[in-house]
């Protein structure tokens, strides 16, 4: 009964670090979940036990299982199952499991016709185009990537991504938290 009472008593600060990394507000997360400001507010202090009617919607509304949502101890199997994420023309594909720290995503976006609206958030992204043609609009300027481009830019300038054309594009995403940019380690070079 330890181990359960001990993933119980984690969920409160997974579930803050979670909304924290993604710079959502209580306020936003409950208009998306319809659970009170307070009984979220509650969840992440751990003064409110979590249950399945408020981690369900929470789950959906971050797009992670529930099982990542809680911190459940792996089974022993070894399967990755990765489930993709559909939100209007773009669908995400988490590739990391859990809830702080850097998240990578494959993303697939379908051409909509709408117009960009560029959007701010807290973090920084890098990302890398796979398949397809990106555009990118970034603040004031507008990019176009294409396969093997990389990019990366802190989340308060105003960014939008897309296809630059009528075919989808396919793109890995690096998102970290504010301050947190990709490094390459070069290795030394050879002295012979």
């Amino acid at each position: 009964m330890d181990e359960l009472s001990d993933v119980l008593a984690a969920v409160g600060p997974r579930l803050r670090e979670l909304r924290r990394t993604r710079g959502i507000t209580l306020a936003t997360l409950s208009e998306r979940t319809g659970i009170s400001e307070s009984t979220l507010s509650r969840l992440e202090s751990g003064g409110r036990k979590p249950n399945l009617e408020l981690l369900l919607p929470l789950a959906r509304a971050y797009g992670v299982p529930l099982d990542e949502l809680v911190g459940a101890p792996h089974t022993g199997d070894p399967r990755v199952h990765l489930r993709p994420i559909t939100h209007g023309p773009v669908t995400h594909i988490p590739l990391t499991r859990r809830t702080g720290g850097p998240l990578a995503h494959k993303m697939v976006i379908q051409p909509s016709g709408r117009e960009p609206e560029p959007q701010t958030h807290e973090g920084y992204e890098w990302l890398y185009v796979l398949n397809g043609r990106l555009r990118l609009v970034l603040g004031d300027r507008t990019l176009v990537l294409t396969p093997g481009e990389v990019a990366e830019f802190d989340t308060h300038v105003p960014h939008w991504l897309g296809p630059a054309d009528s075919r989808p594009v396919e793109i890995l995403v690096i998102f970290g938290p504010q301050g947190e940019r990709a490094h390459l380690r070069a290795r030394p070079g050879s002295t012979g």
